[in-house]
């Protein structure tokens, strides 16, 4: 059985409170009158003289009618509750999972700390996370200092397609602009008609924090329309040195800087938090790199997991409001109550009196004659 009203709810508990109290109050009232009326027949005569002169001794009727009255209104109070009773089952068919996967292109990700670099290994992961959720559709956001998309669509291999035709190097502008790619995420599930039916999922795989935008706003705003972030972040705060990798994707040193010196790659204490933040707003997780894996699988699996047991088709129980029966009983109750007189009908007590009359005579004639 469950009940209409959220009794968790502060509407709730105020609603249970007030009726409670409304029952408690009532019940004590005709407990408090009965034994008021017991206590003046005390005060103002004595017990046994009154109950000579009392032609019928009315308290076993008033406490049936007080009965009655109480669990009146105590189903009344269950009828206002709104019990409802299991009526049957229903099969709820199954959620589509939308998913726009945010991959950073900035020339970090050429970074070798993660075989054979953070982008090839992400690529990589990426596709066989699209492998892995059948039936899902997803959307594609290239961000280096400024994003590049793929609409949402069922067709996976398009995605991992979009991801691997793509390098760092072709990403017109440098940078990690990450607010302005989550933006983008937001973009391609607004844009279409279906995702607002669907469970919608952001990853993002990066390896930086941004310096130009607010991240942690836009995340606030996927939370308000309930989208989840969850993060990837790959790279640590151990300084990792960039290579420079030419248009035929071969190695041709190292990055330097205007005074030679190597440019490395590393995340700040501040970037980091920054990222755990973006996922913690909007309900998701955060996992990291480590031991030369990117952390894409483990979302891989979540995602699968919520696909299996969340997403899925279940047969659920059809709940029927069946308030109806309880109100019908007290008012039944109460309209047995009203029929109930405190005493017998006059004519009733009439007729037994002259009984005890005529059946009292030819005793007292026996006792004369004797």
């Amino acid at each position: 059985m469950r009940w209409g009203h959220d009794f968790a709810s502060l509407a709730g508990i105020l609603m249970a409170v007030f009726c409670a109290l409304a029952f408690l109050a009532y019940a004590g009232a005709l407990v408090w009158a009965s034994v008021r009326q017991t206590r003046a027949s005390r005060v103002f005569g004595e017990p046994a003289l009154l109950e000579k002169l009392v032609t019928y001794d009315a308290a076993a009727r008033r406490a049936v009618k007080s009965v009655l009255l109480v669990a009146a209104m105590l189903l009344a109070f269950v009828a206002l509750a709104r019990p409802k009773f299991g009526s049957g089952t229903k099969i709820v068919p199954a959620t589509n999972l939308d998913v726009a996967i945010v991959l950073d292109y900035s020339k970090s990700m050429y970074a070798r700390d993660i075989v054979p670099s953070r982008i090839a290994r992400a690529k990589a992961e990426v596709a066989r996370l699209i492998q892995d959720l059948p039936g899902a559709r997803f959307g594609a956001v290239a961000f280096a200092g400024e994003p590049m998309s793929f609409p949402l669509t069922s067709d996976g291999a398009a995605i991992a397609q979009f991801f691997r035709q793509l390098d760092p190097n072709d990403m017109p502008v440098g940078g990690t602009a990450t607010a302005k790619a989550l933006e983008r995420a937001r973009e391609l599930f607004a844009r279409d008609p279906k995702s607002k039916d669907h469970v919608r999922v952001i990853v993002l795989v990066t390896d930086g924090e941004d310096l130009e935008g607010d991240p942690v706003s836009v995340a606030q705003h996927c939370a308000s329309e309930e989208t989840r972030i969850d993060v990837v972040q790959i790279g640590g705060r151990a300084p990792e040195v960039i290579p420079e990798v030419g248009a035929d994707g071969k190695v041709a040193g190292i990055r330097r800087d205007d005074e030679g010196k190597p440019l490395t790659t590393e995340l700040t204490a501040e970037g980091e938090a920054q990222l755990a933040r973006v996922a913690q707003v909007t309900g998701g997780t955060i996992v990291r790199a480590e031991h030369g894996d990117t952390g894409i699988d483990q979302i891989a699996k979540a995602l699968q997991k919520m696909m299996r047991e969340e997403l899925s088709e279940k047969v659920e129980t059809v709940y029927a409001e069946e308030y109806a029966w309880p109100l019908g009983i007290a008012v039944l109750l109460l309209l047995v109550e009203a029929f109930i007189g405190e005493a017998p009908l006059r004519g009733k007590r009439e007729r037994s009196g002259a009984g005890e009359v005529r059946a009292s005579r030819p005793r007292r004639a026996r006792k004369e004659a004797a």
